[in-house]
């Protein structure tokens, strides 16, 4: 029985990155829909459901994506409405690349820091530049499930508390706090782990702040698009050592992104059951670092 992946894409255009990753972790054939939405979903889904028996729907998964994460996961939610009983296929989430970007990043981090949190430890306390961006609110969201103090910055302070109020609403006991980009300086120094999900091209943070941080373990700029989002961190950084700062670039997470993609497309096809949001992708992930 071949292996179909059903390719949904919010944007007009289905990604070409995600059908070529898919293609590279042995999809057979891969059917891509773009401007895909709430109120055209379910025929697709439908199709993807009954033209395959009851023994044969693992054969068939669906990936979701597109640059607009609020549609994602309105569409996601309609999908999950669909399925009924055991008639259903296998799902894979990644909005605008948004779950494996931040998935590899926190995988990088927990090689140098603990993040859960124990008696008598002090709360790791990260700060995500670039916070209300795709990777910035999933990174934000995982942190926040593993127990971290999460500072999530933006120039829009309303927009932050938004983004906040969001996670909070999925993990009530989430450490999270808004923060305002004229705000970094007054709480840099204490942040064992930085991480710049802005967008490419842009500056999130100087070589003077950098040097502020005094408190810093591990620092991540996701930005591959020069100017560095992080002033002193190269794109092909990977675990780079300066004092006791570990450096991580946009390439230098992009192996276990990709590593983790191809895994995410294998699994869907093993059952027919799974949902491969962030934190099944961040379980999945851990299991890859320990066969390494």
């Amino acid at each position: 029985m071949k292996k179909i992946l059903l390719q949904l894409d919010v944007d007009p255009q289905p990604c070409s990155f995600d059908a070529i990753t898919a293609i590279d972790a042995g999809v057979d054939t891969i059917l891509r829909h773009g401007n895909v939405s709430v109120d055209n979903v379910v025929p697709l889904v439908h199709g993807a459901m009954f033209t395959r028996g009851a023994n044969h729907l693992s054969s068939t998964g669906i990936f979701l994506g597109g640059k607009d994460v609020s549609k994602v996961e309105d569409v996601a939610s309609r999908i999950s409405e669909t399925f009924f009983d055991s008639i259903r296929v296998s799902v894979f989430l990644d909005p605008a690349g948004a779950n494996t970007t931040a998935v590899a990043a926190v995988i990088a981090a927990k090689r140098h820091i603990s993040l859960a949190t124990s008696a008598g430890m002090k709360t790791c306390d990260a700060i995500i530049l670039g916070g209300t961006g795709p990777v910035g609110q999933r990174v934000s969201r995982l942190l926040a499930t593993e127990g971290v103090h999460v500072r999530l910055v933006s120039r829009s302070l309303k927009r932050a508390s938004t983004c906040c109020q969001s996670i909070l609403e999925k993990i009530p006991n989430a450490h999270v706090e808004a923060t305002s980009e004229d705000m970094i300086e007054a709480v840099i120094g204490s942040a064992d782990l930085i991480i710049s999900a802005g967008k490419s091209g842009i500056k999130m943070l100087t070589a003077t702040q950098l040097s502020q941080a005094i408190s810093n373990k591990v620092c991540i700029d996701l930005n591959a698009i020069p100017p560095a989002g992080i002033d002193g961190v190269h794109t092909t950084d990977h675990a780079r050592r300066d004092g006791t700062k570990h450096f991580y670039g946009a390439l230098g997470v992009g192996g276990m992104k990709m590593k983790l993609h191809k895994a995410a497309i294998r699994q869907l096809f093993q059952t027919n059951d799974q949902w491969l949001d962030a934190e099944e992708l961040l379980v999945l992930s851990e299991r890859l670092m320990l066969s390494e």
